[in-house]
């Protein structure tokens, strides 16, 4: 089987856009088309300031989220990136084999430590070289398929690059992988500013439903959301971005096309309405879940010991094999 992976950062609590443009893929299509390996990536979330506690919190509801989401663990690999010790051993080898240059060009790298000195911060050296840790946390599974938006795709040809680069000149041993950017999944923007991604991490307040929010909550930020000049529902991406994002929430959460869908609407407080019950409906069942796994903590703490326990089968063989090609000696 094709084997894919794919992880989630716990900078933040999950969004609608996580749910609608990775997560729900993961849990309807993913897991059962392939052998795949889902990670709550928190070694990611150090790269810049954090409160400890927040992390370690936002690391176990973010499990608890992907499995109340769907994900079945006797169907995929589900676990937490910093119990398996494979990602930071094979991380340190990328680097003998990335550059400096390479990290330079990073487009995230260049837009988050802007924002990072902007707020008077220090940049983290792991804020340039996380993307070798990506690369690391990819080829130690030998991954097929990486699914992933444009903003990640950079980092998925690091991978690659870093891959047959590695396979070049110490001898073939990671599998090359490839980004692909599935079509039924939903780009999400900001509610208060459609002409940016819905981030759990960048933005706050009402631009963002959490997959937590009360169904109120999401009622209110839904019928605050920034819309456009003119009366007449049309979606156009362009000319129209707020409406459209509109459009395309609901759609995602109907099965149905944002065109068809503007056609039924005269009004942007009817849009809004529907808008609102659709997400309200599509996050009832996760949140539910949500309740009766954090209600049986251990669940979840042995779903995570058993998922490392099964990444740590896999990736171990791989990254001992890139120790011993690129020179180190065996542990006796």
């Amino acid at each position: 089987m094709t084997r894919i992976f794919s992880g989630i950062k716990p900078t933040g609590h999950l969004t609608l856009g996580n749910y609608l443009g990775a997560v729900r893929r993961w849990a309807e299509v993913d897991q059962h088309a392939a052998n795949a390996f889902f990670c709550v990536v928190d070694l990611h979330a150090l790269t810049v300031d954090h409160d400890p506690a927040r992390v370690r919190r936002l690391s176990r509801q973010a499990a608890t989220l992907l499995l109340a989401a769907g994900l079945d663990p006797a169907l995929c690999t589900v676990f937490v990136q910093s119990h398996v010790d494979e990602h930071a051993r094979l991380s340190y080898l990328l680097e003998c084999v990335a550059t400096d240059g390479e990290m330079r060009r990073m487009i995230q790298y260049k837009e988050k430590s802007v924002r990072e000195r902007e707020r008077g911060g220090s940049v983290r050296l792991s804020l340039l070289t996380y993307p070798v840790l990506m690369a690391a946390d990819i080829l130690a599974y030998g991954t097929d398929d990486v699914p992933v938006g444009d903003d990640q795709a950079q980092h998925v040809e690091l991978a690659r690059d870093l891959a047959v680069r590695f396979n070049q000149r110490y001898g073939h041993t990671f599998v090359v992988p490839r980004a692909v950017r599935p079509q039924v999944a939903a780009r999400v923007m900001s509610l208060q500013d459609p002409l940016s991604k819905m981030g759990k991490s960048d933005d706050v307040g009402p631009g963002v439903v959490y997959l937590l929010d009360e169904p109120e909550a999401v009622r209110k930020k839904v019928a605050r959301a920034v819309t456009d000049s003119g009366r007449d529902v049309v979606y156009d991406r362009v000319e129209r971005p707020g409406v459209a994002n509109l459009l395309e929430i609901l759609a995602a959460c109907t099965g149905e096309e944002p065109a068809e869908l503007a056609a039924a609407y005269d009004s942007y407080g009817a849009l809004k309405r529907d808008v609102a019950e659709a997400v309200v409906e599509v996050l009832r069942p996760v949140r539910e879940r949500h309740r009766e796994l954090c209600a049986d903590p251990a669940y979840v703490e042995g779903v995570l010991r058993v998922g490392a326990e099964r990444a740590r089968e896999v990736a171990r063989p791989r990254v001992d094999a890139a120790y011993r090609a690129i020179g180190l000696l065996p542990a006796g």
